[in-house]
Parts: C-alpha cells; structure tokens; sequence
C-alpha cells in the first residue's frame, strides 16, 4: 500500500499537464503527449546517473568537492538537466508531422519537463521510506507543485521558445539555442543555489522572483508564437 503513495508524485505534473495542453489551440495527439511525457521521465532517471557520476569523480580530484558548489548546481545538474529535457523533444519530436507549429515546441519542451519532474517527484517520496503517509506525500507534492515541478516546466518552456525563434532565422539557429540553454541553466541554477545556500526566509526570495517572471514570460511567449505566421515544418528541416 505504500508504494501506492509514489503515486502521488504524478499529480503535479498531472496538474500542469493539463493547464498547458489547454493553451494549444490544435490538440496534439495522445500518443505523442504520452511518448514525450515518459522519454521525459526516462532522461530524469539519466540524469541521476550523470549527476551522481560527475559527483563522485570530482571527489576523486577534490577532497572538499560539495554538491552545493557552483560547477556541482550549475554545470553538474542544471545543464544536464536542461539538456536531457531538449535531448527527448529533439529525439521525439523534430523529424515528426505532428510539429506543424511554432507553439508545439514550447507545449513539447514543457510536456517533457514535467515527465523529468513526475520522476524526480517519486525518487524524492522514495526518500520518506517506508514512514511515508498520505499526509506527508500531500504535503511534499503540494511544495513541489508550486515550485520544483513548475520550475521545471517553465525552464524547458523557456529554451522551446527560443528554439521557436531559431528556425524564423535559420543562419543564427546556433545562436538562438546557445542563449536560451545559457538563460536557462542561469535560471535553474540560481533556484538551486538559492534554495541550497541560502538561509532562513531570504532563501525563497530569488526562487519565487524566477518562478513569477518565468511564469509571466512563458504566458507572453504562447501568445507572441500563436500570433506568428506560417506553420513551424521543423520536421523537414
């Protein structure tokens, strides 16, 4: 029965799930929703891997190598975090038909982040074995919801949106991707550190700046790509 409460870690990407997909006026099909959602928990697991690897051998090289360091925040997780989540949609979805528009790259991005959160979800209520209760898992989720798990999805949402703009200007692709990673990692990372480093009230302040403004673009960028001419054809490029 208890095993049944890591149920509880789909919720919020559950939640989230269904509050974007509402934004997409041209549903995308099941299959595909679900295709990415579950490669998107698969690179979670990856990432744990790598994360977990990089870890170990820095502490080969460094004695007081901590997992609160900056390169440890940034570069060990938030960038391969990051890329993993691009890595599925990339793999899943650019060379397919059903990305025939400019806001299905955003909706994509987002729909594979909350399958690499709904992952991370279940591995943190893994940690509260086996004294884990209704209770306690609601309570977890319900932070999550409104931070790491919404995090994720803005973050991912964030470079989608700069992938849209890449392939309205072709010779500056590189361009374009490279600086919406970097923002991305930044933002991610910062949440991290903050929330890592810091103490007391002060701690959440930076986190909730990055979400509210995230949250605001994210919004601004689905209506600046729904207005945007043409279909997106990334499948044929």
């Amino acid at each position: 029965m208890t095993y049944l409460l890591y149920l509880f870690g789909f919720i919020p990407s559950a939640i989230w799930l269904a509050f974007y997909l509402r934004k997409d006026k041209h549903p995308e099909p099941n299959k595909m929703i679900i295709k990415i959602f579950f490669l998107g928990m698969g690179s979670a697991l990856l990432a744990v891997f790598l994360e977990r690897g990089i870890q170990e051998t820095a502490n080969l090289f460094i004695a007081s190598f901590s997992r609160n360091s900056l390169f440890a925040i940034f570069l060990g997780g938030a960038l391969i975090e990051e890329y993993l989540k691009y890595v599925v949609v990339k793999a899943g979805v650019f060379k397919n038909a059903e990305l025939d528009e400019p806001t299905d790259l955003v909706l994509y991005m987002i729909i594979s982040a909350l399958g690499f959160a709904a992952l991370e979800n279940i591995l943190v209520l893994t940690n509260y074995h086996p004294i884990l209760t209704s209770a306690k898992a609601i309570e977890i989720m319900g932070l999550r919801f409104i931070s790491a798990t919404f995090l994720h999805a803005l973050c991912s949402g964030l470079l989608g949106y700069f992938i849209a703009l890449s392939f309205y200007n072709i010779k500056r692709q590189k361009v374009y991707f490279t600086l919406g990673l970097f923002l991305t990692v930044v933002l991610h990372g910062a949440y991290n550190w903050s929330i890592m480093n810091m103490s007391g009230a002060s701690r959440f302040y930076l986190p909730i700046l990055i979400i509210a403004g995230l949250g605001c673009f994210i919004s601004f960028a689905f209506d600046r790509l729904k207005k945007s001419k043409g279909a997106c054809l990334i499948y044929e490029s």
